[in-house]
């Protein structure tokens, strides 16, 4: 791939012009330059960067890049995807930038990192960065490169020490983790000049990301992209999109997201509206009749996800005008037993009225997102899915019904982070596809082996950095992930104790250090709510 690509974009900002001695700056995405793109943080973070006259950036992507300072200070990654630190290693590698940041020297560039992986839990990547920035983009950039630009031309250590003292900024060398067998048993830092903790930087404007750059050559082909909510009020205990991110935001209508809009659409006819939970937004109504102007007629619009008690008849009408074809629920699943332990606010007969509303306003189709392998669940919980799809196919006849399926994950900073992997959720995610294709129902079921390899990585310490260096030569399937355990044996823990065992709660978690949005005790708040719930039949 050509340089082409970066010829194909269309720009919605101005880039600055680098100052004479502006900081050469490489900010690469680890994966190709399709999907890349196509990722709003990216977008919006390079944006950022490009539009300081003190920076000189360019990007970098697995398959093309823009053309790359011989001598770069900053090397900086989105990681919005975990298996893409493996493109991170190799991208470090064609930099001639050594792997591991102990390695590094005072020519070497400071390599930082960013994003929701990154966020959550960084400390299976940590001997990989020099800097990882915790939280939202928006004030921890401005003011990391400032500090930076304040010891650019100090030693190494030096501007560490500096950046260490930033609000959000983690320096991983700086913090020292020790370990009683398994078990972490502290994680301090090496001196007392470093912070004892770092908070995630949270941005409460209400203005949210757009799109910077639109493009045919992005994997959603021309898309103008506008952030219509952040967070969800929901917290569903499973969920890192609600518990990492909060508190819930909102964009204001009139003076941000429709100003965006009708920028964005003077280049593309295509928008997509993002966040986990958009229809909770409270003008969303006012939003979705503003869209229903004739003005707004040849416009292709989607969202991302919808809450099921919020597909009404007109929001139906509203996306089939625009070209949507189906919808997409979470709906978690079919047993009313599990959405409790959860905490999703759901009534069955509520997905019902989603089916028929939305067959009522012209869709063609209905996804349903849900999962299997949820602390608490049995086998008749997963029965009781079955059954509920199987309803919705025979009370709303000619909607085409797709049922998305993953396996539980714990996620650092939400109320399961404690609990381990389901063994029997390959069984269940089996029993379903048997179930469900012979119903008409498209079923579509997230591997359980990529489930069991996300859970190394959500729940890994900085140990793990060892067996992700083995399985980048390996590949990266489940057998290769076995197979760097084996030959660490006695050097790490075991492969069962990251991915399956439920860990105490008075346990020293890997991310301890970093704080989220809610406290521990608050979560194990929401732990105690969930447990509850596990004695009750279905």
């Amino acid at each position: 791939m050509s340089n082409s690509v970066f010829d194909a974009e269309h720009l919605l900002f101005t880039p600055a012009s680098p100052d004479r001695d502006a900081v050469p700056t490489i900010f690469a995405f680890p994966n190709e330059y399709t999907v890349g793109i196509t990722s709003l943080g990216y977008q919006v973070v390079w944006a950022t960067l490009a539009m300081r006259s003190d920076l000189d950036v360019r990007r970098l992507f697995t398959d093309v890049h823009e053309s790359l300072p011989r001598s770069p200070e900053l090397v900086g990654f989105s990681l919005s995807w975990e298996l893409d630190y493996v493109n991170i290693l190799n991208l470090l590698e064609f930099l001639e930038t050594p792997i591991r940041s102990t390695n590094r020297g005072d020519n070497d560039p400071l390599v930082f990192g960013g994003g929701p992986v990154l966020s959550a839990n960084p400390e299976p990547f940590a001997d990989f960065f020099d800097v990882i920035l915790v939280g939202d983009g928006e004030d921890l950039l401005g003011n990391f490169i400032t500090a930076y630009q304040e010891v650019r031309t100090a030693d190494r250590l030096t501007k560490l020490h500096r950046l260490a003292q930033v609000p959000g900024i983690y320096i991983p060398r700086l913090y020292q983790v020790e370990y009683d067998e398994n078990l972490i048993t502290a994680i301090v830092p090496i001196d007392s000049s470093t912070p004892l903790t770092i908070t995630k930087q949270t941005y409460r404007g209400n203005t949210l990301s757009a799109s910077t750059v639109v493009t045919e050559k992005a994997a959603w082909e021309n898309i103008f992209m506008v952030e219509v909510v952040r967070s969800c009020p929901e917290m569903c205990r499973f969920c890192l999109a609600s518990y990492l991110t909060l508190p819930f935001r909102v964009a204001n209508v009139a003076e941000s997201l429709i100003p965006a809009i009708d920028s964005g659409l003077q280049v593309t006819n295509r928008l997509g509206l993002l966040g986990a939970s958009v229809t909770q937004h409270p003008e969303f109504p006012a939003l979705l009749a503003h869209l229903a102007q004739p003005k707004y007629d040849d416009v292709r619009l989607s969202v991302s996800s919808v809450r099921t008690n919020t597909v009404t008849v007109q929001l139906a009408e509203i996306l089939a005008k625009r070209d949507s074809k189906s919808l997409t629920i979470a709906v978690e699943s079919g047993s009313e037993r599990i959405r409790k332990i959860v905490n999703k606010k759901l009534e069955t007969d509520e997905i019902f009225q989603a089916a028929t509303n939305a067959k009522a306003g012209g869709l063609k189709g209905l996804k349903l997102y849900g999962m299997v392998g949820i602390p608490g669940e049995e086998i008749a919980d997963v029965e009781a899915t079955v059954n509920m799809l199987r309803s919705v196919k025979k009370a709303v006849p000619g909607l085409r019904l797709t049922f998305g399926c993953s396996t539980f994950v714990p996620k650092a900073h939400t109320p399961f982070q404690w609990f381990g992997v389901n063994k029997e959720a390959d069984k269940r995610l089996k029993l379903l596809q048997k179930q469900l294709t012979t119903q008409g129902i498209e079923f579509r079921p997230e591997s359980y082996n990529w489930s069991m390899i996300q859970a190394i990585i959500s729940r890994g310490d900085r140990r793990i950095s060892h067996l992700l260096e083995l399985t980048r030569s390996y590949g990266d399937s489940i057998g290769s992930f076995r197979r760097a355990f084996k030959e660490l044996r006695g050097q790490i823990p075991e492969l069962d104790f990251y991915v399956h065992q439920t860990w105490d709660t008075h346990q020293v978690l890997p991310w301890n250090h970093l704080l989220g949005p809610l406290p521990k005790p608050t979560l194990i708040k929401h732990l105690e709510s969930a447990t509850e719930q596990f004695a009750i039949a279905n």
